[in-house]
């Protein structure tokens, strides 16, 4: 049984890896263009957040090494994504990113981790990181909902690339094994619920896909990006899924 926890854990960790790396090409395109364009930093400042979070429960919770492993490294890279905003965001939008990074992702988890810390036990520890983690990852595996609600509307899979979509369902459905077989509710929850939003994307991708005309090009933006380009909140500059 051991053996399978790691096996699934380290399936996991690739998986989770791939959908850290799905925004690079979106940020190597701002380092080019040395602007942020329509782009809205709401989405990598939540994912850092929720990064911590997962870091935090695979420290503070036994044999979770690879929950915490692979959110390191995916934390790492949100840093790299916010920071390369900051610098190349205009002014308006860098104090806001600015301002939101310092208390999402400063602030508050500090604050939660070191009053844990200094005055709950390890049980309450991990029940606290544990749901805030649960939590933010049932927000991040349902912001691809708006994205579906475009492709019943327009009947076209245009802007919910197949190969995101593919990912994050395999993912959920890895760490859904991976939370049966270590009896983890905090880690099945969320992904139980991203690995059947998963299959859905997938069976409107079946119904809807019909092939491109040659005049019609999608934006290597959409395609890498998908859905993390759509509005979270209102925004000057618009833009739009733990193991």
């Amino acid at each position: 049984m051991a053996n399978l926890n790691f096996i699934f854990g380290l399936l996991g960790n690739l998986t989770t890896g791939l959908v850290y790396l799905s925004p690079a090409k979106t940020f190597w395109h701002i380092v080019q263009r040395r602007s942020t364009e329509e782009f809205e930093s709401i989405p990598y400042i939540s994912k850092l957040l929720n990064a911590y979070f997962w870091v935090w429960y695979g420290i503070v919770n036994p044999n979770s090494v690879l929950v915490a492993s692979v959110n390191g490294f995916g934390a790492a890279l949100e840093i790299i994504y916010v920071i390369v905003f900051l610098i190349f965001a205009p002014p308006m939008m860098r104090g806001r990113t600015a301002v939101l990074a310092g208390v999402c992702d400063v602030v508050f988890p500090g604050t939660t981790v070191l009053v844990t810390q200094i005055f709950f036990d390890r049980d309450v520890q991990i029940k606290v990181s544990g749901f805030l983690s649960l939590c933010f990852s049932m927000v991040a595996y349902s912001s691809p909902l708006s994205a579906m609600k475009t492709v019943v509307v327009t009947k076209s899979v245009e802007y919910m690339p197949f190969l995101l979509s593919f990912i994050l369902f395999i993912n959920g459905a890895v760490w859904t094994v991976y939370a049966v077989l270590t009896k983890d509710l905090f880690i099945g929850i969320p992904n139980g619920s991203g690995f059947i939003l998963g299959a859905a994307q997938l069976v409107l991708y079946a119904m809807y896909w019909k092939p491109k005309s040659s005049s019609k090009k999608i934006s290597d933006d959409a395609l890498e990006d998908g859905w993390q380009h759509e509005r979270l909140i209102s925004a000057d500059n618009p833009e739009k899924r733990e193991g």
